[in-house]
């Protein structure tokens, strides 16, 4: 999962300390015959002065300085690399010059300087991540009160972005946390939609409340609402059809389920490995209802990692969940210190 960028960024670290560390050999020949020249004097005077304690230390420490000029040789090539790596252009442009910022002139000792570097990284990455919420303990708290509603989840996305298998899922994962939950089959549009949910619900042993092909979707969410209150079911999870960002009528339509369902979540959900064409998606649809977390499939098969990099950052929303295979249990929360350490830092 995202080697690439990993073996990018390691690469272009290693790039910068090796350009810095080419002047060191001027330096300490300068050192040297600054030396040599001090110690004729010292003879031709006959006076020996003992090195200070600091002086001491000093020549102990062996120190580099990355110019501005250094950095500058490189900074083109680490935005490129990161843009190749499906790495948002804003965002690529935060890190170069955030990174800049955190390393130009500063004193790094010669042997920590990769170290502090990709420290410096790390910390870039870790403001540029969004934090997500709790889920569980969001839909925990609202149940601890049983005259309120269920908590209610609204899934969005385009077609082919295992929006059905990522409900299913988040159903099993919160059946394992003890939350009750109950599955709208609100895609009234794609054929064996409803077929295909239902088969994933008698799997996991969710029920799913479904009605004709070609019937208002928003209908659906609101008959699922009515079961779970009716029931004392925690949480009702409500699949929508696919639909591309560029079709303003069909997020004309989800704006009316939101109306009529008013989730307590909106999720896209998105593939990890199609690059900067999520970003536009996740806009897209942030645009028209206004989402509150993201899920991106496919992950375990990402080796660029530029997405889930960009994607929160760009809508300021969090990613919720990861997808990292085809089974019910291949879901994972989004963990920022878990990311960062996979890219290797």
């Amino acid at each position: 999962m995202f080697k690439f960028l990993k073996e990018k960024i390691e690469s272009w670290t290693k790039k910068i300390k090796e350009k810095a560390e080419e002047k060191e050999p001027e330096k300490e020949e300068k050192k040297t015959k600054k030396v040599i020249k001090v110690k004729l004097e010292k003879e031709e005077i006959s006076i020996e002065k003992p090195k200070s304690f600091f002086q001491k230390i000093g020549e102990k420490i062996n120190t580099i300085k990355i110019s501005e000029k250094e950095f500058g040789i490189y900074e083109e090539e680490l935005e490129m690399l990161l843009l190749e790596n499906n790495v948002a252009l804003e965002v690529a442009e935060k890190i170069a010059g955030d990174l800049k910022e955190k390393i130009i002139e500063k004193e790094f000792l010669k042997k920590e300087i990769e170290s502090e570097i990709k420290e410096a990284f790390k910390e870039i990455i870790r403001e540029i991540l969004v934090s997500p919420p709790n889920l569980i303990g969001q839909i925990k708290e609202k149940n601890s009160d049983q005259s309120k509603e269920p908590y209610i989840i609204l899934f969005c996305g385009i077609n082919g972005s295992g929006k059905t298998t990522t409900i299913a899922k988040i159903a099993e994962n919160l059946k394992s946390n003890d939350i009750s939950c109950v599955i709208a089959a609100a895609d009234t549009f794609r054929a064996a939609s409803i077929e295909q949910i239902k088969e994933h619900g008698n799997r996991i042993g969710v029920k799913v409340i479904s009605h004709e092909y070609g019937s208002d979707p928003a209908a659906v969410g609101f008959d699922a609402i009515k079961y779970a209150q009716k029931n004392f079911i925690n949480c009702v999870l409500i699949d929508t059809a696919g639909r591309m960002h560029t079709q303003k009528n069909l997020l004309k339509e989800m704006e009316k389920i939101v109306k009529v369902c008013k989730p307590d979540k909106k999720i896209f959900v998105g593939e990890s490995i199609t690059g900067n064409d999520a970003i536009e998606q996740v806009k897209s649809f942030d645009w028209a209802i206004g989402i509150d977390g993201i899920v991106l499939t496919k992950a375990d098969i990402d080796e660029k990692g530029g997405t889930a990099l960009s994607v929160g950052y760009v809508t300021k929303k969090p990613i919720l969940y990861l997808g990292t295979g085809q089974e019910y249990d291949k879901i994972e929360p989004f963990d920022k210190e878990k990311f960062i350490k996979k890219l290797g830092l």
